[in-house]
């Protein structure tokens, strides 16, 4: 069993294809009236980081699992990716 400790669940929630995307809509129309060339689609996510203390990495999955079934996403609209953040990773920005 693995040990619990802080573990952390990314969400990823994306517009299925063929749903109107209308934010990504206006940046690709914005974005070609700034002069940026060869934009072939843009598109928008939202990622959600749940971070969770004392469970194990499948209690975890399940708890966001449920967190996407009963808040974060329509299934009938939305793609939903979840992947599990390395403690390392966890806390470290992006660019």
């Amino acid at each position: 069993m693995a040990s619990k400790g802080t573990v952390r669940i990314e969400v990823r929630v994306e517009l299925k294809p063929g749903v109107a995307d209308a934010e990504a809509e206006t940046v690709e129309r914005s974005l070609g009236l700034l002069g940026i060339e060869g934009l072939a689609r843009v598109s928008t996510a939202r990622i959600y980081g749940l971070e969770f203390s004392g469970l194990d990495e499948a209690a975890a999955r399940r708890q966001a699992e449920a967190a996407v079934d009963r808040l974060l996403a329509n299934p009938i609209v939305h793609r939903v990716t979840l992947s599990t953040v390395a403690a390392a990773s966890a806390g470290a920005a992006s660019a």
